[in-house]
């Protein structure tokens, strides 16, 4: 059918809505603005609002001040709140607690993931708990449901965690296979229909499979978290097409998780239009966790410049920068 977009007579298939066209041009969904017939739509409503024949649709870029979107006034909003920050952090694996806040302080972060584990009966356990430094810090708590094999056990970590943390954001990963700690992708699914009935705000850990994604969106996920390379392996971005093909198929927040192992890993992550991303290993284990954290901030700022810039389009053939014209040559004697 056609509409009229932005001034322009456009063809779009039958009964699609504003995410679906949002989708199909690739636009960044938190940075415009949609009004249908003059009206603007509020962004909530976007995924039930199926457009008609002959409707004047207007995308405008969302803008603060009269000024254009910059990394200034870009922020991430996920279900109820808003992170100035693309970056989060876990905190696993550092060598002790200063260190791990040394690294959470450099990277800029606003929130970490945090694993809830059976206390030890022997009194071994440190009276200091993390949560008591990371609510100090001012840090958004996400609890994880690491180490869960099944649905009833993420299901029960995951309440373990509400309780004992305050808070009802949880990162949801039920895993499938041992070695690879890869994913089970229907568990992952069926997981998240539950604790979003039980009142979740639920992040997903997924393969980078945008069928999935289209399915845990549908599930009420407030994210999908698809992940770049096996947990911990620090080998990057892997699949980037297919992350792509997610970002550009869900509505929701797109974090890639898992397998990143330097700035450049996170920048390139950013600049293909995720959210966020979300790194532990690579900075708790590097030689100076402060210094990689710092550089992971960087990387995750420069490649969502990137994006919000827009690269140039690739050419075959190369395209000289200064003018062909008016060029002096040299005089043969």
């Amino acid at each position: 059918m056609k509409i009229d977009l932005n001034r322009e007579a456009t063809e779009i298939g039958e009964g699609a809505t504003i995410v679906d066209l949002i989708a199909e041009r690739a636009l960044p969904a938190d940075a415009v603005i949609v009004a249908v017939n003059d009206d603007v739509v509020a962004r909530e409503a976007w995924n039930d609002h199926v457009l008609k024949p002959n409707d004047s649709v207007e995308i405008v870029r969302a803008v603060s001040g009269g000024e254009h979107l910059t990394m200034t006034n870009d922020s991430l909003t996920i279900a109820d709140h808003t992170f100035s920050s693309r970056l989060f952090l876990g905190t696993g694996k550092y060598s002790d607690d200063r260190t791990m806040m040394e690294a959470l302080r450099a990277s800029g972060t606003e929130l970490v993931t945090v694993a809830v584990r059976y206390m030890k009966l022997d009194g071994s356990d440190e009276n200091t708990s993390i949560l008591e430094i990371l609510n100090d810090a001012g840090m958004k708590l996400l609890p994880n449901t690491a180490g869960a094999y099944t649905i009833k056990d993420a299901v029960k970590m995951a309440r373990l965690a509400r309780a004992a943390t305050g808070t009802n954001w949880i990162k949801l990963e039920v895993i499938g296979d041992q070695a690879s700690l890869w994913p089970d992708v229907a568990a992952t699914v069926e997981a998240t229909r539950i604790l979003v009935e039980e009142g979740f705000v639920v992040l997903p850990y997924i393969s980078p499979d945008v069928v999935v994604a289209r399915q845990l969106e549908e599930a009420g996920a407030a994210t999908v978290m698809p992940l770049a390379s096996p947990i911990g392996s620090g080998q990057g971005m892997q699949d980037w097409a297919s992350i792509r093909r997610i970002i550009d198929a869900v509505s929701v927040p797109v974090v890639v998780d898992a397998g990143i192992g330097v700035p450049s890993d996170a920048s390139i992550a950013m600049e293909l239009g995720a959210d966020a991303v979300l790194v532990n290993t690579a900075v708790a284990k590097a030689a100076v966790p402060e210094t990689m954290a710092h550089g992971m901030r960087l990387g995750v700022q420069a490649g969502r410049a990137a994006w919000l810039g827009g690269r140039m389009a690739k050419h075959d053939d190369a395209h000289p920068s200064s003018p062909t014209t008016g060029v002096p040559v040299a005089i043969r004697a």
